[in-house]
């Protein structure tokens, strides 16, 4: 269940990456609102996480794939480049949580 926790934590936390974007500075009311109920979200799932899953795993985690999602989220919705470079990098970032996860058997 701590990874299914762990997992929803990323997702709002992608869900809080695009929001910031979208909420201009917080001069826009209803973006700037989801924005903050998803960055609450994201911090209390990954809270919840944490009661079974160690912090140097779950935090490093939680943070890698907020990180690739929210490139991915970039190059979807926001017509962000996604270049070479940027492919390799994240492919080195799930070799990272991949990693951190074998350390826990």
């Amino acid at each position: 269940m701590a990874w299914l926790y762990l997992a929803i934590a990323a997702a709002f936390e992608i869900v809080f990456a695009g929001g910031l974007k979208e909420a201009d500075g917080f001069t826009r009311l209803v973006p700037s609102l989801i924005t903050l109920a998803a960055g609450a979200a994201s911090l209390a799932f990954l809270t919840f996480a944490m009661r079974s899953i160690p912090v140097s795993i779950a935090y490093p985690a939680w943070a890698a794939v907020g990180t690739v999602g929210t490139v991915l989220l970039g190059a979807m919705l926001f017509g962000e480049a996604l270049s070479v470079m940027k492919v390799v990098c994240v492919l080195a970032i799930l070799a990272g949580i991949v990693g951190l996860k074998m350390q826990m058997a």
